[in-house]
């Protein structure tokens, strides 16, 4: 078990290491908290013992759970888990396509991971993406027409293309209801 001291003295490490593994700065998480930048670095050097209320918002700022940060284990033998229920999904983008988010919110336009589900018929439209993004589709289930820009090309399950994402694209179920996993690149 842990005791008060101990707990007061991993706070400041773990927290500055949560927002180090976020690529924040301490301006960042001010904004991300609503904590002032002087609080947040005293925090973090040990200078100031934070409110719980201080904490709660710092933890939520750095989407980190509160006992986590508190845990004896070092961040490598930890395993991050989303179970199937948890995972955010996007239900108003294409017409008859669900779009499941796997990848972590940190990874944002730089390497997004979708889950796609098309219904029969199912569309997910595309506008470009910033210069040279690219995207990698790989059918699981069903028939998925594939097109970029002037180019197009029919994917069957087990198939996976990869093509400019930095030009109008689309992804079309065809033949009845389809899966595939996305990869986007620099968003």
């Amino acid at each position: 078990m842990t005791s008060e001291n101990q707990i007061l003295d991993l706070l400041p490490t773990r927290l500055k290491e949560a927002r180090r593994e976020q690529g924040l700065s301490l301006d960042a998480v001010a904004k991300l908290s609503g904590v002032s930048r002087s609080m947040v670095s005293q925090i973090e050097r040990g200078e100031s013992s934070p409110t719980i209320a201080t904490l709660w918002n710092l933890t939520r700022a750095l989407q980190v759970d509160f006992a986590g940060l508190l845990e004896e284990a070092s961040t490598e033998d930890r395993i991050e888990t989303i179970r199937d229920a948890q995972v955010p999904s996007i239900d108003n983008m294409g017409q008859g396509c669900r779009i499941r988010i796997l990848s972590p919110p940190e990874e944002a336009g730089k390497h997004e991971v979708y889950d796609l589900r098309f219904a029969e018929g199912g569309v997910l439209d595309s506008q470009p993406h910033t210069r040279g993004a690219r995207e990698q589709v790989t059918v699981i289930e069903g028939e998925i027409e594939v097109t970029s820009g002037a180019a197009q090309d029919h994917l069957s399950a087990g198939d996976t293309a990869s093509y400019a994402a930095d030009v109008t694209h689309c992804l079309r179920a065809t033949n009845g209801p389809a899966r595939a996993f996305l990869i986007v690149q620099d968003a």
